[in-house]
């Protein structure tokens, strides 16, 4: 029988960490980035992951805490449980705030360093687990059920088989099966199954900037698919649109009309956004949008465009 989840009686709202023991607390950050990993990408908001881990911590410790506990003795598998769990029972809420977001509503980037060498193919390592899933696929797994986006996350990012979710989920394997099936047809419909490398993911935003910021009419229409769409999330705080803007002569008469004016003071910052090659732009110190570039399977042309400006999602940004 499963342990209690979060939320339930058996679990304290607070713990006090000095009545926690070291050990306890060492094996819940050892896995803390893999649970970040997992929760973000079923949620794609950093602060909506952050409250899911300190709700599976409060519950790692007091199931230490609790008269005549037993021994965990797959801390991981543990873990991982009631952070899934959690992030399933959380998100009603998060759908909830979105019903009133102003425009597009966008993942919340995840900014690092371009990388400078092929990272190591290491299933243990959370961060680079956070970072395979692009924008543009986190976009797509917002049309999934939760359910169905718990188990895409689990099965096809982090390579849990079926009857280990049906273990986290308290489900049939034969249900998770179902799950996975259906969340992967619906993805794959809508993603294509190979991507443009890195090197020319840079290429392609570098010139894409170049040309936006110069407003360089004819050059932008020669890089727009005929089909571009621009997500423009700014949270009603930061610039962006109220909707998608589609096709390609508006989306690069828009660029060509409005960066070369509201890029004046802005300086470009090539970093990896969740996992692509992509653009920070900064106004002095302050992060002002992140840009992420989708391409088409050949790299030829871009067919979306990602622009996160909401001040709010970018607090994190340096």
């Amino acid at each position: 029988m499963h342990d209690p989840l979060p939320g339930s009686p058996e679990h304290p709202e607070a713990v006090d960490p000095e009545a926690v023991d070291p050990g306890v607390t060492q094996v819940f950050h050892d896995h803390r980035e893999l649970l970040f990993s997992l929760v973000y990408n079923m949620l794609g908001s950093v602060a909506d992951t952050e409250d899911v881990l300190q709700e599976t911590w409060l519950s790692w410790a007091a199931r230490h805490r609790a008269p005549g506990a037993e021994r965990i003795d797959h801390p991981r598998a543990y873990l991982v449980r009631i952070a899934v769990n959690a992030a399933l029972a959380h998100r009603d809420a998060v759908d909830r705030r979105r019903e009133t977001y102003v425009g597009p509503w966008l993942p919340e980037p995840l900014v690092g360093p371009l990388a400078t060498t092929p990272a190591p193919d290491d299933a243990a390592d959370a961060t680079l687990r956070a970072e395979s899933v692009s924008m543009a696929l986190l976009v797509v797994l917002e049309t999934l059920t939760p359910l169905e986006r718990g188990v895409f996350v689990l099965h096809e990012v982090f390579g849990y088989a079926h009857t280990e979710i049906a273990e986290i989920l308290g489900r049939s394997p034969a249900a998770i099966r179902q799950l996975a099936h259906r969340a992967r047809e619906h993805v794959h419909a809508r993603r294509p199954r190979y991507e443009p490398d890195a090197r020319l993911r840079q290429q392609v935003t570098e010139r894409f900037l170049a040309a936006a910021l110069g407003g360089d009419l004819d050059a932008l229409l020669r890089m727009l698919a005929p089909d571009v769409t621009l997500w423009g999330d700014g949270g009603g705080r930061g610039v962006g649109g109220l909707r998608p803007l589609h096709g390609r002569d508006k989306v690069a008469r828009l660029f060509a009309a409005v960066a070369p004016r509201s890029g004046q003071g802005l300086h470009i910052a090539y970093r990896s956004v969740n996992g692509d090659p992509s653009a920070v732009l900064f106004l002095g110190d302050t992060p002002y949008a992140v840009l992420v570039l989708d391409l088409t399977p050949d790299g030829d042309q871009v067919c979306g465009i990602y622009a996160v400006a909401n001040p709010d999602k970018l607090s994190h940004v340096d």
